[in-house]
């Protein structure tokens, strides 16, 4: 002990004698800073400077620094409470630190967490049968990231077209919608129209198209092209700001993708998973796509994981060693990925989603029209759209001061999506603080 003492002290005194970085108040060094506050407990103040400090400025976080949720709430490093009105982008559907899905990550972290995809392992097939028979599909391909997720669907697509539809060589093209947001790799960014999405990472992927959200003659004309092998859409575009379509969109990008021979792709990462008072997004039609995209709430927020579905004919078309991942489908995330479509089913929570949407909507439509002239949504995946007038950060800083966190989108519209597990009475409570928030904001 007395070695390993005069070994910490020399290294404090080089340390001390080399370091440039001091604190103002006792002209202690970084290191000594930082083992210091490890052992007491940080402001939030110090959270916003160490992370503007050593990590990469790619986010613009509200400025709250979060250490504890459960269920519907959250808390900062100061002890206080809020509602959590963004679930993660969706991410914590089933609520924070959900005891079930904890208890599986727990008891599976003991045995065992990766196999990686070289052997088989107990878990995967058991997540793998649930999961297809509970989305009526034939196979599940397993990934990590929603991102990831989409790239697959893109590469089985491709695949598909050549062996399938017998496109041409390298000739297949994928068609998007304007607006889309599905990741943030160079292939997701190639389909954007967000300017700070795309702008400074060029060459983009070739074989991407993009027409407008919610315009069946404009997807008639792109599907024309025998090269196009499938079409990619989010049933609600959730980063755009929660845009709805049209009753009957989703049947007729059905219809034609059927009629043209191409794979409809549904982006359900974000609208998936009972978030919008369905199972899927695309419930609501009574429509299935040929490959279904998955991920978010698919662990309750706990590990990263992702899901492509299809049948045999579309699935099929990889083969081994054509695609893969380590982490994909690794026991950890396989037992976790099963609690968590487990919970959504036994805890109801689409019923609940659809019940305690049509309130919150029935509640927003009540803001002064001059503030927020439009409200959107489907089960608890809503936005209000804020005047330019106001700043929409403002709001969302305002809303934090009151106890709930939310966070704008293209700068002027905030989604509204807490977990799907908050109640009548705590829905009703929120729906009183954003009103209380934006009546504050009224000249």
């Amino acid at each position: 002990m007395r070695a390993l003492g005069r070994t910490v002290g020399s290294f404090s005194r080089k340390c001390r004698s080399a370091c440039l970085l001091r604190t103002p108040e006792n002209g202690t060094c970084h290191q000594e800073f930082t083992y210091a506050a490890a052992a007491r407990k940080l402001t939030s103040q110090e959270v916003f400077a160490r992370e503007d400090k050593y990590g990469a400025h790619n986010y613009h976080p509200l400025p709250v620094a979060l250490c504890r949720g459960k269920g519907v709430h959250v808390w900062d490093v100061e002890g206080k409470q809020y509602y959590d009105f963004l679930s993660s982008y969706s991410a914590v559907n089933q609520g924070h630190c959900h005891p079930k899905i904890v208890a599986a990550l727990k008891q599976q972290a003991d045995i065992l967490t990766l196999a990686s995809r070289a052997f088989y392992s107990d878990v995967l097939g058991e997540y793998e049968e649930y999961a297809t028979r509970l989305f009526g599909y034939d196979k599940i391909l397993p990934m990590n990231t929603g991102v990831e997720g989409g790239e697959t669907a893109c590469k089985l697509a491709r695949k598909w077209g050549y062996l399938k539809k017998k496109i041409p060589k390298n000739q297949a093209k994928i068609v998007f919608a304007e607006n889309n947001f599905w990741g943030r790799t160079l292939a997701a960014v190639s389909t954007s129209s967000e300017p700070t999405t795309y702008d400074g990472f060029g060459p983009f992927m070739p074989g991407f198209s993009v027409i407008p959200y919610n315009n069946i003659p404009a997807l008639e004309e792109a599907l024309a092209d025998p090269t196009v092998c499938a079409f990619m859409v989010e049933p609600i575009q959730g980063e755009a700001g929660v845009v709805v379509p049209d009753d009957g969109y989703l049947r007729a990008v059905r219809r034609l993708c059927t009629e043209h021979g191409v794979l409809w792709i549904a982006d359900e990462v974000q609208t998936g998973l009972c978030r919008t008072g369905r199972l899927l997004c695309v419930d609501h039609e009574g429509v299935r796509p040929d490959v279904l995209v998955l991920g978010k709430a698919l662990s309750g927020g706990t590990v990263p994981v992702s899901a492509v579905l299809a049948n045999d004919d579309v699935m099929l078309c990889l083969r081994p060693g054509e695609h893969g991942s380590t982490f994909g489908g690794n026991p950890l995330g396989s037992r976790v990925a099963l609690a968590a479509l487990q919970v959504l089913q036994e805890e109801r929570l689409a019923d609940n989603a659809e019940r305690l949407g049509q309130i919150l909507r029935s509640e927003l439509d009540t803001l002064p029209k001059d503030i927020v002239p439009v409200t959107r949504g489907k089960g608890l995946l809503n936005a209000i759209v804020i005047d330019k007038g106001v700043d929409a950060w403002e709001v969302c800083v305002k809303l934090k001061d009151n106890g709930l966190l939310a966070k704008p989108t293209h700068g002027h519209i905030i989604r509204l999506a807490p977990p799907l597990v908050i109640t009548e009475p705590q829905l009703r409570e929120c729906a009183d603080i954003i009103k209380k928030t934006v009546l504050s904001f009224k000249k």
